[in-house]
């Protein structure tokens, strides 16, 4: 490779530096991803990584930091574009660099071809998180299509394994998370559904198989796009290893029209040392510090109406709620499906945004001012992207959904998907939600989306495949139009639970549901997973009856509380149906996690284990909280003391609660003693103030 200071960048963050240099044919080699270099030190890089593999048979695809389609690229590609005469490889020169603001753009074009191509990559002074995406702009008067286009592929350095952590799931049941060893060859998960997915999440993490909860070094990356999407990994035969990230899916491809531009969604990559502990960490760092928008505020105490009354909604209904959330505690109050339309059921009503005459004769205003007058703030569920066929919507626009010429119109809950690529469907939405955010003191909104694609066709539509990213931008512009018309407006992604949990959506909301799944006992697992990437403060919890409702499994009311307070808490059982004993406990499970609130949303997480009792602390400033718990004690063993962390050992910390000072040594060698109850499952709230 060419030694030249001007053919080799090295980004820096706080710990860690990337390095990327140009061989002698410009192809962009990633050199280097782990501990900080200096800038000659960097250089010495570029002679320690000169190929040396026999280049027909195996090439140099899992070095490459732009890994486009290209001779002797025989794994999976970064960059493929397919142009007018059916060529579809690409051979890019380099022409030029621009650093600014953090940001550094490296620009290629195409040695015959009219096609531009820019590698943007940015870091910032506070997280060692690199953000990355692609640009693609087509100079010619020919349209090119676009096969693929990856945000970022990400160059692992040479580990002697390679173990690959990801979040896979289904609905009930997302966000679980497995480590197996990386196969060679490719590995792929991704969506196809249209939105993020319940049966993966675009997070994957990689370490050489010994990483611990907190040792040993994490690199791991994410993609901040709500659509459809694939991660690639690829392990070479001679044991390299990278991974490619971005939006789409195949087989679509999207055209590229004359003087058009194309850039990317981020795709941010971090390494670690301290584990995977460490590295979910330094995600709810950045997510904080640079998507959020509001990452200060901590998430109310909501109360939700649905598991109490489903359809069967109505002003009287709602209030009675609303007064029994109030009196535990609740800040907000959100009535969910079933006040719009002829929504009586899931057959009918979606698409007729205007509250039911008979359930709300008076319309929505005398519930509002009940719950604001009650000291709650007031949400409501809405589902912009969906249509029933029984709608008055449907019968006007049958053209405004999803659909293929001479194919059924397959429903999922009795609806279809609205095209939101549409100019019009979007000016529609934003008419309807403008005007009930500023007809009502609507505090709060619940955006759900409860079907996958199918039949994605737009047969008046010139390139229908573009509706694949063009729905996620036309679903991110109403978000954000709203958002400017409306700031005080708090949004709630859902899309049947965890369907749509990215920090593409996040960057355009304040909080998630994590699952349609409330089993507390479940819920361990899902906030496990959920919590490698994203922070409490956006994970809405619910307490719910017990028994579930959609598990069946009974469980005390403090459990449930407990594993609700690893999140933004919230409550979502019919109280109507809580004994007095249970709503004195439940006032009271309120109060306690309200005080501690701000260090579970804002704090530092760090996972617990000792024996069978789990556990997570959350660390902020001289707070700490504690919660824990027990599934099942095997052979009548006593519970042994939960070891914490993030204390100073030199600090004493009293618990609030019983007045008891514990040395922070003693916490963190041999640990807290939680005197947990006999009877499984069992679980403690525990908060600790250094006192000196």
């Amino acid at each position: 490779m060419p030694h030249a200071d001007d053919r080799i960048w090295l980004l820096d963050t706080p710990n860690t530096a990337y390095v990327v240099a140009l061989d002698e044919e410009d192809r962009l080699m990633g050199l280097h991803w782990g501990a900080r270099l200096e800038a000659d030190q960097a250089s010495d890089l570029v002679d320690l990584h000169a190929p040396r593999a026999r280049p027909v048979f195996d090439g140099l695809d899992a070095r490459l930091d732009l890994n486009p389609a290209a001779a002797f690229r025989f794994g999976q590609t970064g960059l493929r574009l397919r142009f007018a005469d059916g060529t579809a490889e690409l051979e890019l020169r380099y022409t030029g660099a621009e650093r600014a603001d953090g940001e550094l753009a490296l620009a290629f074009e195409d040695r015959h071809y009219p096609i531009d191509v820019r590698v943007v990559y940015r870091t910032f002074a506070d997280t060692d998180v690199i953000e990355r995406r692609l640009a693609l702009r087509n100079r010619g008067d020919e349209t090119v299509s676009v096969v693929r286009a990856d945000s970022a592929t990400w160059v692992l350095p040479r580990l002697d394994e390679y173990r690959v952590s990801q979040l896979h799931g289904s609905w009930g049941a997302e966000f679980q998370l497995t480590r197996t060893l990386l196969p060679y060859g490719e590995t792929l998960i991704g969506s196809r559904r249209g939105i993020t997915g319940h049966q993966s999440n675009p997070w994957l993490a990689f370490d050489d198989g010994t990483a611990g909860e907190y040792s040993g070094r994490v690199w791991s990356t994410v993609l901040a796009w709500s659509g459809t999407w694939r991660m690639t990994a690829e392990r070479s035969t001679d044991d390299r290893v990278s991974v490619s990230t971005g939006f789409g899916h195949d087989p679509v491809e999207f055209a590229l029209g004359p003087g058009a531009t194309l850039e990317t969604p981020v795709s941010a990559g971090l390494c670690t040392d301290g584990g995977f502990a460490a590295s979910a960490a330094a995600w709810h760092d950045y997510v904080r510090g640079h998507v959020l928008a509001h990452p200060g505020e901590v998430r109310p105490v909501l109360y939700n109406s649905w598991e109490a009354t489903g359809f069967d909604v109505s002003a009287g209904s709602q209030m009675k709620l609303a007064e029994r959330a109030a009196a535990l505690g609740c800040e907000l109050f959100v009535m969910d499906d079933g006040w719009f339309g002829a929504r009586v059921d899931d057959r009918a009503g979606l698409g007729d945004w205007f509250p039911n005459p008979d359930r709300f004769p008076e319309g929505l205003d005398p519930l509002i001012d009940h719950v604001h007058g009650l000291g709650l703030g007031f949400g409501i569920w809405v589902e912009p992207e969906m249509v029933n066929p029984d709608s008055d919507l449907y019968r006007s626009h049958p053209d405004w959904v999803y659909h293929r010429p001479h194919r059924r119109r397959s429903e999922t809950r009795q609806q279809l998907v609205l095209n939101l690529a549409r100019a019009d469907v979007r000016d529609w939405a934003h008419d309807w939600l403008d005007r009930l955010l500023g007809e009502h003191g609507i505090d709060f909104v619940k955006w759900d989306m409860n079907r996958p694609f199918t039949e994605a066709g737009w047969p008046d539509a010139e390139d229908g495949d573009r509706l694949w990213i063009e729905h996620t931008r036309g679903y991110y512009a109403l978000l954000d139009r709203l958002r400017a018309d409306h700031p005080g407006v708090r949004i709630e992604s859902c899309a049947s639970g965890g369907g749509r949990v990215d920090l593409g959506v996040l960057a355009r909301t304040d909080q998630v549901w994590t699952s349609d799944n409330t089993d507390a006992v479940d819920r361990l697992a899902i906030q496990e997973g959920f919590a490698q990437v994203y922070p409490a403060q956006v994970m809405g919890a619910w307490v719910t009856d017990s028994p579930n409702p959609f598990t069946g499994r009974p469980a005390p009311l403090e459990f449930r509380f407990h594993v609700a307070m690893a999140g933004a808490l919230a409550v979502g059982g019919d109280l109507r149906r809580w004994s007095e004993d249970e709503l004195a406990r439940a006032a009271a499970l309120v109060a306690e996690y309200k005080d501690v609130r701000e260090t579970v949303q804002l704090g530092r997480r760090f996972p617990l284990r000792a024996g069978q009792v789990r556990g997570v602390q959350y660390h902020r400033g001289e707070e700490s909280a504690v919660i824990a718990w027990r599934l099942q004690r095997r052979f009548g063993y006593p519970d042994p003391p939960l070891p914490l962390h993030g204390l100073d050992p030199a600090a004493r910390y009293r618990d609030t609660a019983t007045g008891r000072v514990h040395h922070g040594a003693i916490l963190a060698e041999h640990g807290l003693d939680l005197g947990l109850a006999d009877a499984d499952p069992a679980s403690a709230l525990v908060r600790l103030r250094r006192i000196g």
